[in-house]
């Protein structure tokens, strides 16, 4: 991280103090709590549902061997997951200084940050054998394109000219996982990047996948519904958007009016008693048998599943030993 200490030891900096707005908190309960993530998951198949929040009850394998799939990670998740990581510093720093940025040391600091992951995760195009071993080669060329369209956008400009005047209010990636409630029920929303403008709160979420516009749009109801409930406001003066930063810089903005809010806390409130028909305890969260928890006959799925060894292991045989290994000298 030396380039960015650097940039942080020089340059114009902003005097004042950065507040945050208060985000409420609440006491811990066991009881499940919806998120999008979640319900998508439960949606696609039980067992992998199962496999990923219960694994604890299981009977047939210890929690650490099937922890061991639920950590895999793949190439694009963890291209997700470094861009994420190199946009909360780059927002800290322009919160502090808009100095232009080096791309060239930008990009070399991306790249370190994803030579660190590679040596702390286990990639599932490893262990099933897809690939030897996975390098920064690799992930570079999605990891660069993703924060040069964002530096080189109309957002960012905008970002470090305008919205940077308000900047100690910022929430970026706050703590915790966006708990909230809706009504008696708990639900997480966690955001990416919110900050309060001229017109009310902003929220960008980043994504460097593919457009989903259904579960999208699902999420961005689900920030609006977030905002409105820490910060008391109504959801005209909440704009949350996507932003889609490969191939190209796009962002997809939605507005949302309390009937809309309305219909989406009565969705999540039907998915979540969903949810609880698998629990035999709703209120400690404990699950039903495994076996309840319904395996899906779907080959196209199956394939892509992290606990595909587990589910079909002549099919798909693992080697974690292969995992993180460095290359041949051959």
């Amino acid at each position: 991280m030396v380039w960015l200490e650097l940039l942080l030891l020089s340059g114009s900096f902003k005097s004042e103090r950065h507040a945050m707005p208060d985000i409420k908190k609440f006491p811990f309960t066991p009881i499940l709590g919806w998120s999008n993530s979640r319900y998508s998951l439960f949606s696609i198949c039980k067992r992998k549902y199962f496999y990923h929040y219960y694994n604890k009850y299981d009977q047939d394998m210890s929690r650490r061997e099937i922890m061991r799939y639920r950590n895999l990670t793949t190439m694009p998740l963890e291209i997700g997951s470094i861009v994420h990581e190199v946009i909360e510093a780059l927002l800290r720093r322009l919160r502090q200084s808009t100095d232009p940025i080096d791309t060239g040391k930008f990009v070399d600091y991306a790249l370190e940050v994803a030579r660190n992951a590679i040596r702390s995760k286990q990639f599932e195009e490893v262990v099933y054998g897809q690939m030897a071993r996975i390098s920064d080669e690799e992930l570079a060329p999605g990891i660069q394109e993703s924060l040069l369209n964002l530096i080189e956008s109309q957002r960012y400009a905008w970002l470090a000219e305008k919205a940077v005047e308000h900047a100690k209010g910022w929430i970026i990636d706050p703590p915790g996982f966006g708990e909230t409630r809706l009504g008696d029920l708990k639900a997480y929303f966690k955001v990416d990047f919110l900050f309060p403008f001229e017109d009310g709160y902003h929220i960008i979420d980043w994504k460097t996948g593919k457009a989903d516009q259904e579960q999208h749009r699902k999420q961005l109801m689900g920030y609006a519904t977030w905002a409105c409930f820490h910060f008391e406001v109504e959801p005209e003066e909440v704009w949350p958007r996507i932003a889609y930063l490969r191939p190209a810089y796009l962002e997809v903005e939605e507005t949302f009016d309390s009937s809309d809010l309305e219909h989406f806390a009565v969705q999540v409130h039907a998915e979540t008693e969903e949810m609880y028909d698998h629990c035999r305890d709703v209120q400690a969260n404990i699950p039903l048998d495994k076996a309840e928890f319904e395996q899906v006959d779907n080959p196209r799925i199956c394939e892509y599943c992290n606990y595909r060894g587990i589910c079909f292991p002549d099919q798909y045989p693992v080697d974690f030993s292969l995992a993180n290994m460095p290359p041949s000298d051959d």
